[in-house]
């Protein structure tokens, strides 16, 4: 029996993307103004960038900038590289289909990129970055694959379902979720954070991947499978991203308890726990000084490139890869362990 369409209608959905900007601006506004007042420096550190990928990758201190949430890839500088050109594909994901949350930038953008030259079609869910999400279409076109794009508010339940059913009616079926859209603001202490703040993080980040997946399963079938971002923040914590750390503690343990769930229907779910990388997330929450310093802490010495965590999504995503794995958080942190 076919299901009911509850998606919301376009009205509605503009409404509530534009709802949801001016609630996270209002955050970050709050917090910028208690950094304009906080007081004190920090060290900067001298040690020297470690480089061991294909292609030497930008390294700090990172230009001085401070962007508007939810933050424009195209606003960044230097532009994230995420393009991995010298990454080639071997039709590891020939004929499937993906959709990307938070697709439109940054690792999400990565991860399309890298399935559609493995042979995916992409459909890309973002909030109201049009301007990204157009690029990142181009960008899978020019590999010579399908891309849809879908502007909408991914703790709506009704745009989940929405969501799901245009990736099905334009691509013609779904095999592979990527849940990865996120909201992420920092605070000094526990006390700066208010009920709305907390319910913003979670409602984005854990309740956004349950109404993805929720509306994803009934598409999916043996062999599909979901690949969730996590985050190292969830497997160390961080003092000044209490709420975002709890949410990414809440999708590893989500991903394992799905993955049990759904093992018997031959579906696989497993994570990617990614340190620090330079995409619109962080300059859009961090201090200037605090982007400067971006990455130095990790024995690399530097944030990560989307295009060094993407393949991971690929090995995650590919049957002829990772068929028997499942229930995983992998950590790909430029740290020895995670």
């Amino acid at each position: 029996m076919a299901k009911k369409n509850t998606a919301a209608n376009p009205a509605e959905s503009d409404a509530a993307v534009a709802t949801t900007v001016r609630r996270q601006r209002g955050i970050q506004a709050t917090q910028d103004a208690q950094d304009k007042r906080a007081k004190g420096t920090k060290k900067t550190s001298g040690a020297k960038a470690v480089q061991a990928g294909a292609r030497r990758q930008p390294t700090t201190p990172l230009p001085a900038q401070h962007l508007t949430k939810p933050g424009r890839e195209a606003d960044l500088d230097p532009r994230p590289n995420f393009i991995a050109p010298q990454y080639e594909g071997s039709n590891k994901l020939a004929g499937k289909v993906a959709l990307i949350t938070g697709g439109d930038s940054g690792i999400g953008r990565s991860v399309a990129v890298l399935f559609a030259r493995e042979g995916a079609d992409v459909c890309i869910a973002y909030l109201n970055e049009h301007e990204d999400a157009r690029e990142t279409a181009r960008c899978v076109e020019a590999e010579g694959q399908r891309c849809v794009l879908i502007a909408g508010d991914v703790k709506q339940s009704a745009f989940a379902g929405k969501a799901v059913k245009k990736t099905v009616d334009k691509l013609g079926k779904l095999d592979i979720l990527v849940n990865n859209a996120a909201f992420q603001e920092h605070a000094d202490s526990l006390e700066d954070l208010d009920e709305a703040r907390f319910d913003e993080t979670f409602r984005t980040n854990i309740f956004g991947y349950f109404h993805m997946a929720k509306a994803a399963i009934p598409h999916l079938k043996e062999g599909s499978c979901i690949v969730n971002t996590g985050s190292i923040t969830g497997l160390e914590g961080s003092p000044k991203l209490l709420d975002y750390s709890a949410t990414k503690g809440a999708i590893h343990a989500f991903t394992k308890s799905l993955a049990s769930n759904l093992i018997d229907k031959g579906i696989r779910v497993n994570a990617v726990a990614p340190g620090p990388v330079w995409t619109p997330l962080n300059p859009a929450d961090k201090t200037v000084a605090d982007i400067q310093e971006f990455g130095k802490a990790t024995d690399m010495k530097r944030p990560a490139q989307p295009e060094e965590i993407s393949p991971a999504y690929v090995f995650l995503a590919a049957p002829v890869c990772s068929a028997y794995i499942t229930g995983i958080v992998l950590p790909i942190t430029g740290s020895v362990g995670p």
